[in-house]
């Protein structure tokens, strides 16, 4: 076969990592294939999509302003901030019961 060399994968899952989402194939068919050197590699399956949680840069001055309104914990006002986007309002009013968190 030309110097091919085939080799069946007993994957279980493939995670393709893209900019925006992850692609997740569960019960792949993956088939290794070496030539000279270069392995190719095919999956067959149905992907799901997975939207990827963009992570907001969260300055310190911003966490220290919402836990000085709320009297909240560092880390809960991080996640409060993450949750709104970086949105201090937003935060504050999450934080204080002024949202429904429903």
């Amino acid at each position: 076969m030309l110097g091919i060399k085939t080799e069946q994968i007993d994957a279980i899952k493939v995670i393709i990592e893209l900019q925006d989402k992850t692609l997740v194939i569960e019960n792949p068919s993956v088939l290794k294939m070496t030539q000279q050197g270069q392995e190719i590699y095919t999956v067959i399956g149905s992907a799901k999509e997975q939207v990827k949680e963009q992570k907001v840069e969260i300055s310190d001055e911003d966490v220290k302003f919402v836990m000085e309104q709320t009297g909240k914990s560092e880390n809960e006002v991080r996640e409060a901030l993450q949750k709104t986007n970086g949105d201090i309002a937003q935060a504050i009013l999450l934080l204080t019961g002024g949202e429904n968190k429903g």
